[in-house]
Parts: structure tokens; sequence; C-alpha cells
């Protein structure tokens, strides 16, 4: 869509190749290759390599490295919660998100204006991340993953403790556990070790980088191991994957699996029948409903704009509540299991 050249688009709008500055001449979270941009966080379809300059948070850059390689970018600017920098001369601030490690929201802020992307994020704690911090801003940019009143995510400990049950339930069987692999995996095993669990969790071997890049950053995960060994060795024991694994043939090493997914999406019952979960474990790393509208009425900005998702929704509401919303229809963020 087209946006006049005043206002809050003169500072910030929404083009075919992402939300762009025009005055600092960059993007955030471009969905292709541009000479300057801002990434909110380490997800593929918010953090792309080839840019020619990247700024982000460091535990940002240090994952696009890990996954891209070192030289992913032409340049690279690491940039701390609350420093603000120049660019362009125009002010951009980086504010945590919530979402994974080193999530942040991007506020921009020219000519008496606040602007806040806020990437993806959710509102409650996460024992792996910075916790979301509100930045009052007159316009602020959100998504609508799961904007739809019948998404309301249970407790994380509610989830956590199904997962136990069904270990002690089942001591005979494997439990595989299909979570992101950035992100997710490691809330799952952290979460299991505040609940008490202090056994070896095993892990399938697309995860372990980003497991050591976790406690490089101070995540403690407690003991891991490779899932590599017989098949009887893993009777009892909780297997963390990658989505895509639990359902190869890589998940037949495993005694009787009881196969979990850690997904927002497992509150749709076709998804999970679609899936052929056993056990489906809602857990976001998204806002859900109650914590979309939450945000909106602490903010109350004057405008805001909705990047992806459930947009119908979340305007209906923003309009009912007294609040400006848009969507922007931004292509190339993706919508998937795996949130």
């Amino acid at each position: 869509m087209s946006l006049p050249d005043q206002g809050p688009a003169s500072v910030l709008r929404p083009t075919p190749a992402g939300l762009w500055c025009p005055e600092g001449d960059f993007y955030i979270d471009p969905p292709r290759p541009v000479d300057r941009a801002v990434i909110t966080h380490g997800h593929a379809d918010h953090a792309r390599a080839g840019h020619g300059a990247v700024l982000a948070t460091p535990q940002t850059l240090a994952i696009m490295s890990e996954r891209y390689g070192a030289d992913f970018a032409g340049s690279t600017q690491a940039l701390e919660y609350g420093e603000r920098v120049k660019v362009g001369g125009v002010e951009v601030s980086l504010a945590p998100a919530g979402h994974v490690l080193g999530s942040a929201q991007a506020t921009v802020r020219q000519r008496g204006l606040t602007i806040t992307a806020s990437g993806d994020y959710k509102r409650r704690r996460d024992p792996t991340c910075a916790g979301f911090e509100p930045v009052p801003s007159d316009v602020f940019i959100t998504e609508a993953t799961f904007g739809l009143p019948v998404f309301r995510h249970p407790p994380d400990t509610q989830e956590i403790e199904r997962l136990l049950r069904s270990v002690q339930q089942f001591p005979e069987r494997a439990h595989l556990v299909g979570a992101y692999a950035l992100g997710k995996a490691q809330r799952v095993i952290r979460l299991l070790r505040e609940a008490g669990y202090d056994e070896t969790i095993y892990f399938h071997g697309a995860l372990e980088r980003l497991n050591r890049l976790y406690e490089h950053f101070g995540v403690d995960l407690g003991p891991l191991a490779p899932a590599t060994g017989s098949k009887a060795d893993f009777a009892g024991r909780i297997i963390i994957a990658p989505p895509s694994a639990v359902a190869d043939r890589w998940s037949r090493r495993f005694p009787d699996p009881v196969t979990a997914f850690a997904s927002g999406w497992m509150s749709v019952r076709a998804r999970v029948r679609q899936r052929g979960v056993e056990l489906p474990l809602i857990l976001s790393d998204h806002a859900d409903w109650d914590e979309l509208t939450a945000t909106l009425t602490e903010l109350s900005p004057q405008e805001i704009w909705i990047t992806h998702g459930r947009d119908d929704a979340l305007r209906r509401w923003a309009e009912l509540h007294g609040l400006s919303a848009r969507a922007l229809h931004l292509v190339g963020y993706e919508d998937e299991d795996d949130d």
C-alpha cells in the first residue's frame, strides 16, 4: 500500500523491499538483500544474508554468523539494548522484544516522531531471553500471527508439566519433542530445568551449535548430549529435534516414541491431526490475542501498523477501542507451525 509522503510515512514506510527509512536509507528486516539493514532477530524470515551493512544486537549478529557464516554481510554494527546511534541523521535504538535470544524492537526517531517496529514479540516471561520492554511511540508496528480471540495460550509451566507427566506415565517410551531450532528448542530445555528435570536431555545434531551459542550468552541448559546410541538407551528420555526431523525416518531410532510438538499452533486440532502429533504442547514465541491487545492498550499509540498475520480482527479490535490501525501486508514473513 502507498502512504502519503508526510507524517510517519516520511520517517518509515512500507515498500516491496520492506520497511524503509528514507532519511537513513535503511530497511528493517528486509526480505531480500539491501545496502543497509536493521535486523530485529535471527529467524530466517527476518534475518537474511547478503546485506551490505547490518545493525543488530550482539546476540542476533552472533546467530546470523552461526547460521550464514562470518561473511553474512559486508559490515556489521552491534547495538546493545538502550543505546542510541545516528544512521544517516535518524536516531535508532533497540529494546528487548521477548521473542528469542537477542530479539529487539527497532525504534526510529526523527523530527519529533517515534516509530517502533516490534519485529516478532511476546509478553510472557522467557528464561532464555530478555523480556519485552514497552517503548512509548507515536506509531507502533505489530505482528498479528495469533491475532484472533481464539488464540489464548496456556501457561508455559502447564504444558511442561504435561510433558513430564507423560514421561512418568510411559517410562518405556522415548519422548520426541519437535521444537524450532532457534529459540523454541532452548526455551523448552530451560523450562524443563526450571520444572526440576535434571536428567540429560538429548538433541538432534541440528541444534548443537545454537545450544552452544545460547550457553555462550549465559543461558544454562544443563546436561545435554547428542541423540546417538542404541534404541534402548532412549527409553524414558526426552529428545529435542527440529519439527522436520520428528516426521523423518531419523525418529525411528527411538523406542516407540511419543511425538510431541511445541508450537502456538498446537491449539488448532486440525494442525495436530495433520502432523500426527500425540502430545501437542501449546508453547509459542509470539504474543497471543490477550498479549497483543494488552500491548496496544498499554502503548496507546497514535497509529498502529500491522505487518503480517490475522490483521482483520486486530484492526477491528483497535477501531472499537478508539485506536487507528492499518494493515501493511508485508511479504516475506513466515506464518508456520514452528511459531
